[in-house]
């Protein structure tokens, strides 16, 4: 790909400063945009608020696994900026109403980078890129306009800073998503000479996609034409129009340094809910108030954690990995009414998309339940609605059912919430979603556990029927588990009970032989040791495979005991997770094993889960664009890291049980949402000083390398002390 030369990378990307700076005592100052724009973190760039339906950002010409956040910080190409994007995905998808303004005559399309006429697209440099959260600027060098975005949660307010022309436009693409994403169906209309309105909907990821927008100019516009996209297309006459592909050119005369603002409502519902976004989120035109306003809610979610460092470099991770994991899910909700993406039908009460539950499980959703209860709690409402209206809760809601990931790790998200104490959904309802979950055959692949006839006839997925057969066995055992902890809180006892002996299953698919999991068939005969057929990602080689089912083989977070045992004993089971980790086996961007560096303390080795975290922190998350360790996955890296700096992590949610680690910081303060403060104190924090000689919680000692929830619930201080050397007697018994 012919990218422009990234020369002034360096010295020129001030992507935390912009012309309308944060306050001096915001700490979103903190927040350096560029973290995860590299390597393979896919992360979003451009302007919103947490948890906003409007993401409004650049789109860049290539439509590759790195783009699939639509920038790369490779790239210096742009399309437009659209006002929904995926933040940290594998998967590109969404991209919905895409604006660029122009001048002069340009080609609608998205074009090519080997030839600049070939679409409307233009180059900018990120010397002139400017962003923190809420705000994002840059120019666009073929047409000399200087762009501006700021956005409340479903309206992108645009800035646009023209030349001198007679033949100035803003122009909206419909036609252009990303990677997976194609236009159905579009519809533009001029409502007034302020207004245009429309539609775009799409298939891909989403297969049906429907994003309706209104959107209002600053000052009148003289002409509006619209163009229908792909072979046969062209100018059409009229106001409106209907096709599957559109663009809708908005035409100016503008003067030198004239500004020309764009407000753009979107809306799942209606052309007429967006409007009333419009109204009730962004009525005026001040740009500058719409920024700050951006910029305090922003800083309002990031003050709920303060930590204390001289170390500039490691405050910058720490708060942007904080406002990676606020920035999803999207709510979809819209004064109490919403679009199903399940049935199809305007529906009442609250919903949230773009979460991708199989990896936000394990870190991302403990995070909240800590830090954001009453959101984790609106969440499961909302996954219980998408049960409601198509019969099965969500996996990987984008915004309706996708066809990705196994397991049903809404049991996990319901229990951990419940156990911690999280309440307001209906719980009954709860327990029906998550006993189909455990006992209906699914009728597609992301409805559903596929396989639970023979996992539950069988005890375990046979390999001959269905693919990722051990893969589902061991996740279908934890989200059991997962349905144990939820009856045993409720005071269930026999729905207890029988979900605790099915969480067993997964011993099923433990081979005595390789000391690994390995896939059965159905007549209970076992598969090759070298079966590829593990997990989705594992059936590229034998050495792929391999190192997969060793990854697969930890995935019993919900009894690591039985492990230890099946590995014959501590030792076994430590050089079985030494081998992991000194020989590049393990990776924390691969989500089932996240939990492996913690897998130590129940060895009675918890020295070797200090070093672990402290290596995987100092290694793999940096104050840079390849500063992630892959895809963040909707915040889960983001999460794991948070958790991990703080000196403890939820290695198996639907337990309140943490697992201590080592703080990567020397002072954190949690504000927690009841009015309490708990404090995480790192004695003799500096380099090097990766193993604790002993941990206190309000001054008494503790004996087991673990907190409960609750014990962060009451406030108060979790005090380490740290060395270079390890300590064999800082805790006197091994945790569980």
């Amino acid at each position: 790909m012919n990218l422009k030369s990234l020369s002034a990378l360096g010295a020129g990307l001030l992507l935390a400063a912009c012309s309308q700076a944060p306050r001096t005592d915001s700490l979103t100052q903190y927040v350096d945009m560029r973290i995860g724009t590299g390597g393979h973190g896919h992360v979003f760039m451009g302007a919103n608020v947490p948890f906003g339906a409007v993401q409004l950002g650049p789109t860049s010409i290539p439509q590759s696994w790195d783009w699939t956040s639509g920038y790369h910080i490779s790239d210096t190409t742009v399309i437009g900026f659209s006002h929904t994007h995926l933040n940290g995905t594998g998967i590109g998808d969404l991209f919905d109403v895409t604006v660029m303004p122009v001048v002069g005559q340009v080609t609608y399309a998205r074009g090519t980078e080997d030839d600049p006429q070939s679409g409307m697209w233009s180059y900018f440099s990120h010397a002139n890129e400017k962003a923190r959260p809420g705000y994002y600027a840059t120019r666009l060098d073929r047409y000399g306009i200087d762009v501006e975005l700021t956005a409340t949660k479903r309206v992108g307010l645009h800035k646009y800073t023209f030349p001198a022309s007679a033949d100035a436009a803003v122009v909206f693409d419909l036609e252009n998503g990303g990677c997976w994403d194609a236009p159905t169906e579009t519809f533009i209309e001029r409502a007034d000479d302020h207004t245009i309105s429309g539609y775009r909907y799409s298939t891909g990821w989403a297969k049906d996609q429907r994003v309706y927008f209104t959107a209002e100019f600053s000052k009148p516009f003289k002409s509006l034409a619209i163009y229908e996209g792909g072979e046969g297309g062209g100018l059409r006459e009229g106001d409106s129009f209907r096709a599957e592909r559109l663009y809708g050119r908005v035409g100016f005369d503008t003067s030198a340094g004239e500004t020309i603002y764009v407000k753009v409502a979107i809306s799942p519902v209606s052309i007429e809910n967006a409007r009333l976004n419009m109204q009730s989120e962004l009525p005026g035109w001040d740009f500058e108030a719409t920024a700050a306003a951006a910029d305090r809610a922003w800083d309002a979610e990031l003050q709920k954690v303060r930590i204390e460092t001289s170390d500039d470099a490691a405050r910058r991770i720490f708060y942007t990995a904080l406002y990676h994991a606020f920035l999803l899910p999207r709510s979809i909700s819209e004064n109490g009414r919403y679009r199903s993406p399940y049935n199809g039908q305007v529906c009442e009460g609250e919903s949230f998309t773009d979460y991708s539950t199989w990896d936000t499980f394990r870190a991302l959703h403990p995070l909240l339940v800590l830090l954001k209860p009453d959101l984790a709690s609106h969440m499961v409402t909302g996954l219980l609605n998408g049960y409601d209206e198509g019969g099965w809760m969500p996996k990987w809601p984008n915004p309706g059912y996708t066809n990705c990931m196994m397991g049903t790790h809404s049991d996990a998200i319901i229990a951990d919430a419940y156990v911690k104490g999280v309440r307001g959904f209906d719980e009954q309802k709860a327990a029906e979603a998550m006993l189909k979950n455990a006992n209906v055959k699914g009728n597609h692949i992301a409805w559903g556990r596929l396989g639970i006839e023979d996992y539950n006839s069988l005890g375990y997925v046979p390999v001959d029927h269905y693919r990722e057969s051990v893969a589902r066995t061991m996740e279908f055992a934890y989200d059991d588990w997962c349905l144990a902890r939820f009856f045993e809180a409720k005071g269930d006892t026999e729905k207890a009970r029988e979900y605790d002996l099915r969480s067993q299953r997964f011993k099923n698919v433990l081979d005595a032989e390789t000391k690994l999991v390995r896939a059965r068939r159905s007549d209970g005969t076992w598969a090759a040791p070298s079966d590829y057929n593990i997990s989705v990602w594992s059936g590229f080689n034998e050495t792929g495979a391999l190192n997969y089912r060793k990854n697969y083989t930890l995935f019993a977070p919900h009894d690591v005991p039985a492990l230890i045992e099946f590995m014959g004993g501590n030792d076994a089971m430590a050089a079985f997770l030494d081998d992991i980790f000194d020989n590049g086996i393990y990776y924390v961007g691969d989500e089932f094993s996240m939990h492996a560096p913690y897998m130590y303390n129940l060895c009675g080795m918890p020295w070797k889960t200090q070093r672990r975290v402290y290596d995987i922190v100092n290694t793999y998350y940096l104050p840079q664009p390849s500063g992630l360790p892959g895809n963040d996955d909707c915040g889960q890296l983001s999460a794991w890291y948070l958790f991990s700096a703080m000196g403890f992590y939820p290695m198996c949610p639907g337990s309140t049980e943490y697992q201590l680690g080592i703080p990567c910081l020397p002072e954190i303060i949690l504000h927690l949402p009841n009015g309490r403060d708990f404090r995480i104190v790192c004695e003799n924090f500096g380099s090097g000083n990766c193993y604790v000689q002993s941990v206190t919680l309000n001054g008494k000692a503790l004996e087991r390398p673990a907190i409960d929830h609750a014990d962060i619930l009451r406030g108060g201080e979790l005090r380490f002390s740290v060395a270079d050397t390890p300590s064999k007697t800082c805790f006197t018994s091994k945790s569980r």
